[in-house]
């Protein structure tokens, strides 16, 4: 399942980026890692910024890739 903060949700509508487009990104973008706990997916013309939470992922933010 994937949780998704406050913050996520306004930076998604603001970048007009949508729940569907932020599923594939965690199904299908490149992995990486960030120290302590945190998951990047980059994909596309974004990158995802997740924290896994038991078997859930949960969405801090959504940035746009420069």
């Amino acid at each position: 399942m994937i949780r998704y903060s406050n913050h996520a949700r306004r930076q998604m509508i603001e970048r007009g980026i949508s729940v569907n487009e932020v599923e594939e990104a965690i199904k299908k973008g490149a992995k990486t890692l960030q120290k302590p706990n945190k998951i990047l997916f980059h994909h596309q013309y974004f990158i995802v910024v997740t924290k896994k939470i038991k078997t859930d992922y949960f969405v801090i933010t959504v940035m746009l890739r420069w």
